[in-house]
């Protein structure tokens, strides 16, 4: 159509999240995984003031046991206009937020859920050596194929290979990785659905913990959780009018770089996250925002070192920088730039990132145990070492 002009086209504050609900965070739910998120979709419906017959689509993980038309069938949703699953465990999580707000941008769908449910815990650990992974038969059995067999087979492992890299190339020290933990159970400590309720750590309790893979220390390691988070997507126009009103989502982006791979990425020539960093640039584009502009930020935090390379990958500090940025409570409540306030999967839950998205809707709500003053612009981040995904969240 040459010649033809279209509409200027943007998610920019199109969609808008409406409800968030979760269940409880355990170490052995009892429940299957299918009752665990349809727990948290009713919660997240209720929250929004929506009933199960207002959604007309779903979106959750690859990863995920509880298939759309069964969480569907079960709260009895009826007729489904979309649904969609993202690939790569955590990194899944914020483009769920995406895929739903795409979804009511283009009219595709009116209400949408995104959801993530699972026994981590109780039932497949994902910490654990997963022999399955790398003799399955597609492209992703083929990548693990090469590192498995030399006993680089469990995240801890391949993720210890960058953080090891880290501290030498920057002369951060063990203790710069326990700042990231000490900061997220302080703020797990009040928030009274962490799994870390009334339970601080010092950096001398860090620094005690067990070596899980050298430089990595038990503290420095997320939990393994039972439980599920939903949240609801529905258009701006429409959250306003429903109980707790929109929260915006201003930027929503995935990101792979080049060669990527999935955890095993650490022998690219320089150090870093660079599919974070696809991301993080496509954030500020679509937002028009900068890292200055974030009021609070919750960051993917399955292993502490990767805190540390989300700031400088996104913008928050320079290369080698990010030890100084968390030093003196930086990360904490009243901090230059306070993270994962709920306490994080360090310190709240391991559900996969989707209660970091959960933790920006309570911040812009002013509903969070460790609010931020004003808070009017929150980062949420989806998994790192992997490819991955964001969002920008503003207050309406």
């Amino acid at each position: 159509m040459s010649g033809s002009t279209y509409p200027t086209r943007g998610l920019r504050g199109v969609a808008s999240i409406a409800g968030i609900g979760a269940t409880d965070f355990s170490k052995d739910s009892g429940r299957s995984e299918l009752q665990l998120s349809c727990e948290a979709t009713l919660a997240a419906l209720a929250d929004a003031g929506l009933a199960p017959s207002d959604v007309d689509g779903l979106v959750t993980f690859t990863m995920d046991s509880s298939s759309e038309i069964a969480l569907a069938r079960e709260l009895g949703i009826g007729e489904l206009r979309f649904f969609s699953r993202i690939s790569y465990g955590g990194g899944a999580a914020c483009a769920t937020v995406q895929q739903a707000a795409m979804a009511v941008a283009t009219g595709v769908a009116d209400v949408v859920v995104c959801y993530r449910g699972f026994n981590e815990r109780s039932g497949q650990r994902f910490g654990q050596v997963q022999s399955w992974a790398a003799t399955q038969v597609n492209t992703n059995g083929l990548d693990n194929a090469f590192s498995y067999p030399m006993g680089l087979s469990t995240p801890a492992a391949t993720v210890a290979m960058q953080a090891r890299r880290y501290l030498h190339e920057h002369g951060a020290t063990s203790e710069d990785f326990g700042r990231v933990a000490v900061a997220g159970r302080r703020h797990a400590a009040v928030n009274p659905h962490a799994w870390f309720h009334g339970r601080p750590i010092t950096l001398e309790d860090h620094q005690a913990s067990r070596m899980i893979a050298d430089p990595l220390r038990l503290l420095d390691c997320c939990q393994e959780s039972d439980g599920a988070v939903a949240v609801v997507v529905t258009s701006t126009e429409r959250a306003r009018d429903l109980r707790h009103g929109a929260v915006p989502v201003l930027a929503a982006a995935q990101g792979s770089a080049a060669d990527q791979f999935v955890m095993t990425s650490y022998y690219r020539h320089d150090l870093g996250i660079p599919e974070m960093g696809v991301v993080g640039r496509e954030l500020w584009r679509q937002s028009g925002l900068r890292p200055d502009d974030m009021d609070a930020a919750v960051l993917y935090d399955h292993f502490t070192p990767y805190v540390l390379m989300q700031l400088e990958e996104l913008g928050f500090c320079g290369r080698g920088e990010a030890p100084g940025f968390v030093a003196d409570g930086g990360i904490e409540i009243g901090g230059r730039l306070p993270v994962n306030t709920h306490g994080g999967q360090l310190g709240e839950a391991y559900v996969h990132g989707m209660n970091g998205i959960a933790e920006g809707v309570r911040q812009l709500r002013g509903a969070s145990v460790n609010q931020v003053d004003g808070a009017a612009h929150v980062l949420v981040t989806a998994g790192t070492g992997v490819p991955t995904s964001g969002l920008v969240l503003g207050r309406d």
